[in-house]
């Protein structure tokens, strides 16, 4: 960042219009210099020229846009894009594009330089937290994957836990569902969460976000030990929260299930897990756990899958196995964080 200069990707479009008064402009010009920067890819503002010499010499003055670039692009064998992003203080992070049906992409995006949440299955967890990242560092991760061509929904999955970042997650939230920028509907971006509580209470009230909640377990035994968060909000919190977070968004809330062989992923466990949802509006999203040298649990077996899959959905439950991708780049759920610290910049 540029001291003393204002970065106009980390402003709302309110902020931008305050900004722009301070200046004494009128307001639609935020309109104006948000589509040069989102719409267009302006990086700075001679590129704006159906804006007055005067105001864009103004504008170099006070303001600048930031733009990024990955310092390393590692891409898998089934398309996959991890990208290494090295920040101003010299940290870094990582996101990955995940390409889908139909041309489609998704890009999951980082929000912490770490995390501090703990969980035992997480490679990420483990390199604990550095730091939060600030709204336009989250945005930028978009912005810079767009070159590699369109995204069609934002995954906040990547690194750190998105409600321990609240403020700035909910400001870069603003920022990427403008209309006059980026123009992400609430209904493409999803932020999944280990289960903050009172954060899941305020979200609902302060934006609108499709919420992804990382369960793994069907019981407080089996959940304190995989995520240290349940210690201080327990499932008997935790459901009835995403119980009043779909009814007051009128959203379905997604949970997360990874299945650890051994751990989590039997028939008792499939039974509880149909009990403990029982009245939520909600969709269940399983993921086969991901081997790292981080930890010593296992994959569960393809039949233990199918099988707790299966009864899930003859009880009604809307059930999906997401497809692991990127597992010969660490760029798999819980993988990220530092592998590509060691490649050379590439691609």
């Amino acid at each position: 960042m540029i001291q003393n200069k204002i970065d106009l990707k980390s402003l709302t479009r309110a902020e931008l219009e305050l900004f722009l008064a301070d200046l004494g402009k009128e307001k639609y010009r935020a309109r104006q210099i948000l589509r040069w920067i989102y719409q267009r890819g302006a990086g700075n503002f001679k590129q704006m020229t159906d804006l007055a010499k005067s105001f864009r010499e103004q504008l170099e003055d006070r303001a600048m846009i930031s733009h990024w670039s990955p310092e390393a692009v590692e891409t898998s064998c089934d398309g996959t894009r991890k990208y290494l992003f090295r920040l101003d203080d010299g940290e870094s992070l990582e996101a990955v594009r995940i390409p889908m049906e139909d041309a489609r992409a998704t890009l999951c995006i980082s929000t912490q330089v770490g995390c501090a949440m703990g969980c035992q299955f997480c490679m990420t967890g483990s390199f604990g937290l550095k730091r939060n990242l600030r709204p336009e560092e989250i945005v930028n991760q978009v912005c810079a994957a767009l070159e590699d061509g369109p995204i069609s929904n934002i995954v906040l999955m990547g690194m750190g836990e998105p409600l321990h970042n609240f403020e700035n997650v909910v400001k870069a939230l603003e920022i990427l569902y403008l209309d006059d920028g980026l123009g992400y509907g609430t209904r493409r971006v999803t932020l999944s969460t280990c289960g903050l509580v009172p954060e899941i209470q305020a979200l609902a009230k302060r934006i609108r976000v499709q919420l992804a909640v990382s369960l793994n377990a069907t019981t407080d035994e089996i959940r304190d030990r995989l995520m240290p968060i349940n210690r201080r909000y327990p499932l008997s919190e935790l459901i009835p929260a995403c119980r009043a977070y779909a009814q007051e968004t009128r959203q379905r809330v997604t949970f997360e299930y990874i299945l650890i062989g051994g751990l989590n992923d039997s028939p008792a466990d499939a039974k509880r897990l149909v009990k403990l949802l029982h009245g939520v509006r909600c969709k269940v999203n399983l993921i086969a756990y991901n081997e790292h040298d981080a930890s010593d649990f296992k994959a569960p077996t393809d039949q233990a899958v199918k099988e707790f899959q299966n009864h899930l959905l003859q009880r009604g439950l809307v059930a999906t196995l997401r497809a692991s991708k990127g597992q010969d780049i660490s760029a798999a759920c819980g993988q990220l964080k530092a592998k590509l610290e060691k490649h050379s910049p590439a691609i």
